[in-house]
């Protein structure tokens, strides 16, 4: 990396920094700290904060790049110059950078070439032919070799191998670049030998030097003794640019004395002449008449060399060569370019608060004409607050006045650029500035104060009303965005009642409203621009909430059941007497809440309702063949749009026993219900105490079966013919003697509520109709006669199964819900035996079958089977179904 050198240009706001480097530099490399190269220069950087430059232009920027954030000037991929410049013997890359205080540093940057290519040919063997009568002295051109180097780096000389015959002798051409022509050293003689092969070695100015080689084949043949002859080697000449296809540019002439085919000359480019120059020029082969084929450009190339030969038709010819130089005049044919470099090249933005010699643009003016026609002049049209300032490759536009957005927010600025040719091109640029705000101004509501109206019930999310607020200022300065400001309803904070669209100030219900709780609320929107810091302002939002026939009439008296109204008046009521009253209630105000009574169905001809206050009267007086009961269907309905209604039954009955107080004066409806309510008391009460009696009836008027009684009176009672079932609800067990009383059977079932029976033996039965799954059968020792010696006992303790199941009793006095009671299993044993040869008898002595059999199909025995099985099922039904965990522990 070489050193560099600092200029100062004269301005205090630009700087030339140039710098150089080598090709081939992997990317990444740094060049430069252009950072401190700039300082060092003059330029006003704060040293406590980091650089920061813009790079304006780069005409490699694919190549190498400056940090903004450090200074640096580095590769971005690895630089071949050979690629980038090709053969020219400068090659520079240009950059412009301007710092964060708008100063301009122009760079330049070197690449210096590196001898990294070897020559090469263009193709793999070289033929000649040579006529064995050349002399020593004969030249011959050969195709030149070609490296991308550049300078001394290229190609530099040529060798040929081996050197007897022939030699080389390398020649220069007018652009630098070099070619080897071969030599005859000595005579030729074809009959000796007429084919040789050399090897042509071209190398380049390295050290060491890279070389690259081609085979030379020359074939001697015999040819006419005279060659064609150039009047001179070479020629000079020029053509203006542009100019038109066809244009002359010069007659070569080369004579040859032969006569006939072999003094006829035909000419022709050599090989070499590049595809380029073929295009823009050609050559007459008859007349050696040079003129333009294609679009000269002087700024495209300046000067084209082209080799022609010159050959006879005769046998074993000998061209012969001269080079022709033309140049390309230049015109002024192009005008200057201008080029705004800013971010938009249209429109240029800038503060209205910004100083007097802001730097708002970089304008760049380029002409391709060379010399006077390339020099141009610029200025800025127009009497507006800002200035044009020109440097050497490019030019700035400042602020030049004070700036005011209320006054004019934009500019159209134009930009003349005229170069120095004659007829001098001039070329204009418009482009326009807009000056952009500060956050000055409030956001401003179109109110202060809005309302809005909204009937309740209404759907959560539904619009309720927009508010708007407009701030003058621009961009996000006048960009305006709303909020709720925080508030409570009902103790509620508002946000659950409503929300606001940020955005548009759309303001949305988030609930239903329900004007029986809330009439109407306030809360406040906050309007806010986004300037920093930023403005606001606030208004406020008034929500009245309307009623609506929302809630239906509910009939409050007379009290109803299931819809239905009973009332009694009596038989010999008369016209206009006083039934009932309706009456309703409405939640809702105003017409929604107004209510009215009619009367819809029922017997109408005899009754009349009040449509205001719901009172009912008669219209007709009752006569003695008059029916007893009347049905009236009343309907309590609202005034509102979409009216609501109740409706009620209303049974009306004619009462003899209430004929008496008609004369007294009109019936108190409440005495009636309570005397009413009295005498069913009553009637009940009589009745438990009938049951309660009846219930210590002996046990022969309980229509339940007894095993044992069964048993006894089988034989002394005639068969009957009739066929009865038996339930198991019908049997009951029984002590064999009167000793064993001690061992009672206890039952529980939810009909003993109002049916208790005992017996002497202080034995309860089974009640008719008591389902087993709702009894408990309880076998309790006595403890009086207990002997704790004698038998096994099984001790269970159990709750009662329901809240419903009463209490168990036991010689009338009721046990407590949960007891410990002992089961005998010996007892248990011998009362299955006994019940197993018992016999199945009503209560009239008649035996009891099965209804599966026919009587007259049946011996005794076959009715002692059958005992036993009805009787051993209701034993275990005891067992199993009353106290299943002592039934699971064994056979006992």
């Amino acid at each position: 990396l070489l050193g560099a050198a600092l200029l100062w240009a004269g301005a205090g706001a630009l700087v030339n920094l140039k710098y150089s480097v080598e090709e081939e530099q992997r990317a990444g490399t740094v060049i430069a700290n252009v950072a401190k190269d700039a300082r060092d220069a003059g330029f006003v950087l704060d040293p406590r904060q980091p650089a920061a430059f813009r790079v304006v232009s780069n005409s490699a920027p694919h190549l190498v790049d400056i940090s903004p954030g450090s200074g640096l000037l580095v590769t971005k991929q690895k630089i071949d110059r050979d690629l980038l410049c090709r053969q020219s013997p400068k090659c520079v890359i240009s950059l412009e950078v301007m710092s964060s205080s708008m100063e301009i540093c122009v760079i330049k940057l070197e690449i210096k070439d590196l001898n990294d290519n070897a020559p090469s040919f263009p193709t793999d063997q070289i033929e000649l032919e040579i006529s064995e009568t050349a002399s020593p002295g004969t030249r011959v051109p050969l195709e030149s070799a070609y490296d991308p180097d550049s300078g001394s780096f290229g190609v530099q000389s040529y060798e040929i191998t081996p050197n007897d015959l022939f030699g080389l002798e390398t020649k220069t051409r007018g652009d630098g670049s070099r070619f080897a022509e071969l030599v005859v050293e000595k005579s030729l003689d074809r009959e000796t030998q007429s084919h040789y092969s050399y090897v042509i070695t071209a190398l380049d100015g390295g050290d060491p030097p890279n070389f690259g080689t081609v085979e030379l084949s020359i074939r001697v043949i015999d040819s006419n003794d005279n060659n064609p002859l150039f009047e001179e080697p070479a020629y000079t000449v020029s053509v203006p640019e542009n100019a038109p296809p066809g244009t002359p540019v010069i007659r070569l002439n080369a004579s040859d004395p032969d006569e006939g085919t072999n003094g006829q000359v035909l000419y022709s480019f050599h090989s070499y002449v590049s595809e380029r120059a073929r295009e823009l020029f050609q050559i007459d082969p008859q007349s050696g008449l040079i003129t333009v084929s294609g679009a000269i450009d002087y700024e495209e190339g300046h000067v084209y060399e082209l080799d022609v030969q010159a050959k006879d038709l005769g046998p074993n010819s000998i061209p012969a060569h001269c080079k022709v130089t033309i140049s390309v005049q230049d015109a002024n044919d192009n005008p200057p370019l201008i080029n705004l470099l800013s971010v938009n090249s249209e429109l240029v933005e800038v503060s209205e608060n910004a100083p007097p010699g802001y730097v708002i643009a970089l304008v760049r003016v380029s002409d391709r004409d060379s010399g006077a026609n390339g020099r141009v002049q610029c200025k800025l049209l127009g009497n507006v607050p800002f200035r044009l300032q020109e440097y050497e490759s490019f030019s700035t536009i400042l602020v030049d006045g004070r700036l005011d957005r209320e006054q004019r927010d934009q500019y159209n600025l134009t930009i003349q650029a005229k170069d120095n040719g004659v007829p001098s091109l001039q070329a204009t640029k418009s482009f326009t500035v807009k000056i952009t705000d500060e956050n000055d101004n409030h956001p401003h509501f179109s109110k202060p104060y809005y309302q809005v109206i909204v009937q309740e019930n209404n759907t959560p999310g539904a619009y309720l009303l927009s508010v708007s607020a407009r701030d003058p200022d621009l961009g996000l300065n006048g960009s305006v965005s709303y909020q709720i400001v925080p508030s409570q309803v009902r103790d509620m904070p508002v946000f659950t009642y409503v929300s606001i669209n940020p955005n548009s100030g759309d303001i949305y219900a988030l609930r239903s409203f329900n004007h029986e709780q809330t009439k109407a609320f306030e809360f406040k929107v906050l309007a806010k621009d986004g300037g920093n810091p930023s403005l606001q302002s606030n208004a406020t939002v008034r929500v009245i909430v309307l009623d609506v026939n929302d809630n239906t009439p509910v009939i409050t008296a007379p009290p109803l059941v299931n819809g239905t109204a009973e009332v009694y008046i009596p038989r010999n009521a008369g016209v206009g007497y006083l039934v009932t009253v309706v009456k309703a209630d409405d939640y809702d105000e105003g017409e929604n809440g107004r209510l009215s009574y009619e009367m819809v169905e029922g017997d109408r001809g005899f009754f009349e309702i009040d449509q205001v206050n719901g009172e009912i009267r008669t219209t007709r007086a009752f006569g003695e063949n008059a029916k007893t009961a009347y049905e009236l269907i009343v309907v309590a309905h609202d005034h509102g749009k979409t009216s609501l209604s109740a409706s009620a039954l209303i049974l009306i009955y004619l009462s003899p026993a209430l004929d008496a107080q008609e004369s007294i004066g009109s019936v108190n409806l409440s005495l009636i219900f309570i005397i009413a309510l009295g005498s069913i008391a009553a009637i009940l009460f009589v009745t438990m105490i009938f049951v309660a009696v009846k219930c210590k009836r002996d046990n022969k008027e309980i229509r339940t079966y007894n095993c044992r009684i069964a048993e006894y009176s089988y034989g002394h009672q005639k068969k009957s013919s009739k066929k009865k079932k038996i339930s198991k609800n019908d049997i009951r067990l029984v002590p064999r003697d009167v000793e064993e009383t001690d061992k009672m059977n206890v039952v529980s079932c939810s009909s003993l509520t109002s049916s208790l029976n005992y017996f002497d033996y202080h034995q309860q039965t089974l009640p008719l109709g008591c389902r087993r799954s709702e009894s408990t059968f309880l076998n309790v020792e006595s403890q009086n006669n207990r002997n704790a010696g004698s038998n096994h006992i099984y001790h269970h303790t159990f709750t009662g199964q329901s809240p419903q199941q009463p209490d168990l009793i036991i010689n009338g006095m009721p046990l407590p819900e949960t007891e410990n009671y002992s089961f005998d299993s010996n007892y248990v044993n011998s009362r299955a035996h006994l019940i197993k040869s018992s016999t199945f008898k009503d209560l009239e002595g008649n035996s009891l079958k099965d209804s599966g059999h026919e009587e007259s199909d049946q011996t005794d025995s076959e009715h002692d089977v059958q005992r036993g099985l009805y009787c051993d099922t209701a034993v275990n039904d005891v067992l199993n179904t009353s106290v299943p965990s002592m039934a699971s522990q064994g056979p006992e």
